[in-house]
């Protein structure tokens, strides 16, 4: 048997053994988690040295290795996180819906765990523990498989999972790393159909579809954020200045910043140079149509069609102005990714035809892009945004990472 099946089965079984654990035995371990990796903290910050030191001899640009280095400090958030899924309410066994049958049969739907979940995801290490504290809360196993950068520190992080389990009532084999460095374990992981219930991808366009072309395990995709501001010809424009600046500069390298800026021609000569020297002022370089070209004077330089449907994740943002909503619409629809598209306005008639037109999984009126976060939105932590449509969309919180199953109950009921 290969090591991944052998990971993979201890997962299994492992999430088993979870599945039936109530809500106390699973805070219980994930405090028992946070705690180990306080204490454990020095030990963490060695195996990451170890991928930075690593990183720098391979050219990787400091931005990229500011994602991979760990700390103490950091470590301590990792930890507070952790604890603060532990406060969360528990999905498993919640009712979602319940009747009384016409011939006396008691009808409940009910969530259960998913089973086994696996997680490819790059870059950081603090995803996968923020991943394996989901994963165990809602009562599923998971196979994480991190970038290859980060292996050292993804290593010693589920050592200190696993160990700080063995001392409580949640399996320890519930936490499993992929083994592995090359991408045939990569491979093994898209290809464990019976194994594994569900995959979720994190991380940029290549490997998002990568996953979703290979794997024969039903994959949940999340993360990739081609996010529009459409301004209105009705819209307040200091108010659409804010949105726009918020949306796109105050955080560059998350996928629900903006990365196109979309202006009703009605309103373009007065707003255009206004957004753009906003923009120019927080760092950001625009990428016009000729339309915004000849508005916004030098600091925009030309747009391709390729980048209006690509993540920037940097100081960039694209721009057109378009005639109408509808071609705002047509816009977001060719090239977005149905993340999150927000439209600035004054008019609710505006308002309303753009949320009934736009099938994005968030949909924003008069605010940031930014808000599309299990987080902000009220649920807590979150594996990822899905932009799919089935089982789960948008910010995926707890609930997310369950399935349900119907209970009915009679007292000798037979189907005549």
């Amino acid at each position: 048997m290969s090591e991944f099946l052998q990971v993979a089965n201890a997962a299994k079984e492992a999430a088993r053994l979870l599945a039936p654990l109530p809500r106390a035995a699973k805070d219980t371990a994930l405090r028992a988690i946070a705690d180990a990796l306080v204490a454990r903290a020095e030990e963490i910050v060695e195996a990451n040295a170890a991928d930075v030191a690593k990183a720098r001899q391979d050219g990787t640009s400091e931005a990229m290795i500011d994602r991979l280095r760990l700390d103490v400090p950091r470590i301590g958030k990792i930890a507070d996180a952790v604890r603060e899924i532990a406060e969360l309410p528990d999905p498993v066994g919640e009712v979602i819906r319940g009747s009384t049958l016409p011939n006396g049969l008691e009808l409940r739907q009910i969530r259960v765990p998913l089973g086994v979940v696996g997680i490819i995801y790059e870059g950081r290490p603090n995803v996968t523990v923020d991943a394996a504290a989901l994963c165990l809360k809602s009562g599923n196993g998971v196979l994480l498989r991190g970038s290859s950068s980060a292996y050292s520190s993804n290593t010693a992080l589920v050592k200190i999972m696993q160990e700080a389990l063995e001392a409580t009532d949640v399996p320890s084999g519930a936490v499993q790393l992929v083994p592995g460095l090359t991408r045939d374990s990569v491979k093994e992981l898209m290809r464990a159909r019976g194994l594994v219930d569900v995959l979720i991808p994190r991380g940029g366009a290549s490997l998002i579809n990568s996953v979703v072309e290979e794997s024969s395990v039903p994959v949940i995709e999340t993360g990739v954020g081609v996010c529009h501001v459409y301004v209105d010809a009705a819209a307040d424009q200091e108010r659409a200045l804010k949105i726009l600046v918020n949306s796109k500069a105050q955080r560059v390298s998350v996928c629900n910043s903006a990365e196109t800026l979309l202006v009703h021609e009605a309103i373009a000569a007065e707003f255009v140079p206004k957004a753009v020297a906003a923009l120019a002022e927080a760092g950001v370089t625009v990428h016009g149509d000729p339309a915004i070209m000849a508005l916004g004077g030098d600091g925009v330089v030309a747009v391709t069609e390729e980048e209006y449907s690509s993540e920037y994740l940097s100081y960039d943002i694209a721009a057109a102005v378009v005639p109408s909503l509808e071609a705002a619409v047509a816009h977001i629809t060719r090239y977005g990714s149905a993340h999150t598209d927000a439209i600035v306005t004054d008019s609710q008639t505006a308002a309303k035809r753009f949320v009934a037109l736009v099938d994005s999984a968030a949909v924003a009126v008069n605010a940031s892009t930014r808000f599309t976060d299990g987080g902000e939105f009220g649920f807590g932590a979150e594996i990822g945004i899905s932009t799919q449509k089935l089982h789960a969309r948008g910010p995926m919180g707890l609930p997310e990472l369950t399935s349900t199953k119907f209970v009915y109950v009679g007292e000798g009921h037979v189907r005549g």
